[in-house]
């Protein structure tokens, strides 16, 4: 019979990683409800927080907190910039889904290559925001940047919540999620929307890459796969839902966490494809359905 902490152990290790995945998931879901564009530069974003701020913290002895910070900003520049640069022509084109989706893919590459010339292909790692020993919990390790992961993200969906019902710019947000026409009809600048939709994905990102580096090692390939799993998230949350796209994040964590433990790290990645494939199939609109 397996020992109950065991599994606890897992569980806790998988809502770890999964509410990562679920601020990337809510990234994608941002810029998608602004503009329809699936961005799959996301995984950037995530790479570049983590980056930035060893960065920041080893090489010029900047305090962390203020590293994280200056990171977060970095990085929603950087947003900005890819949304003025490379997206903002094609929409005016009216490109095709298929033509964004390349050019955000082509956006990936380039900042990985990018950051590979600027810092190496070595990995970096964080300190642990509390340097203090793991909690053990009725048998189970709870490691303190644990409770910062679950309590920063917790933070950021409040903080998204009030953002996007109290504040006139995230209604207009909302607006433009809903039906953009009418939003510019309405005298909202759909294409302001579109660079802060960028700018705020970005900073999710950069915060879900910082928030996870300390437990794991990051380095400038490593893009790719926080993109997938945050898309996968995403879709299994329900497409455009934000809230949705968080729970898809955790469960997602959960499933990884149980194949590696079951089955081997090998096969991590290919349960977070089968828990794709299950929804496609089965519930293609996802935990709380699609967003309309």
């Amino acid at each position: 019979m397996t020992d109950p902490s065991y599994i606890a152990q897992i569980l806790v290790s998988g809502l770890g990683v999964g509410c990562v995945y679920g601020l990337i998931a809510i990234g994608f879901c941002v810029i998608y409800n602004a503009s329809g564009i699936v961005n799959f530069a996301q995984g950037a974003f995530v790479m570049l927080g983590g980056i930035i701020t060893h960065v920041l913290l080893q090489s010029y002895g900047v305090p962390l907190v203020l590293a994280a910070c200056l990171a977060t900003a970095f990085v929603a520049a950087l947003g900005v910039l890819v949304e003025r640069l490379v997206v903002r022509p094609l929409w005016n084109r009216n490109a095709s889904m298929f033509v964004m989706i390349l050019a955000t893919l082509a956006v990936q590459i380039v900042i990985e290559r990018a950051t590979l010339i600027a810092v190496g292909d070595q990995p970096k790692t964080l300190p642990m925001f509390t340097d203090l020993p793991p909690l053990r919990i009725l048998g189970v390790a709870i490691s303190y940047q644990f409770f910062w992961i679950v309590g920063a993200s917790l933070l950021v969906i409040l903080a998204l919540g009030a953002f996007f019902s109290r504040t006139r710019v995230g209604k207009a947000m909302r607006a433009c999620a809903i039906n953009r026409e009418a939003a510019a009809l309405q005298g909202i600048r759909v294409s302001r929307m579109l660079a802060l939709s960028f700018a705020l994905s970005a900073a999710l990102g950069a915060i879900a890459g910082i928030l996870i580096t300390p437990t794991q090692y990051i380095a400038f390939n490593l893009g790719v796969p926080f993109a997938i799993s945050g898309f996968i998230a995403a879709i299994v949350g329900g497409f455009g839902r934000p809230f949705g796209a968080f729970l898809g994040g955790l469960a997602l964590g959960v499933t990884q966490a149980a194949a590696v433990v079951a089955l081997g790290a090998g096969y991590k990645n290919a349960a977070a494809l089968t828990v794709l494939l299950l929804f496609l199939f089965l519930r293609p609109q996802g935990i709380l359905g699609a967003a309309k």
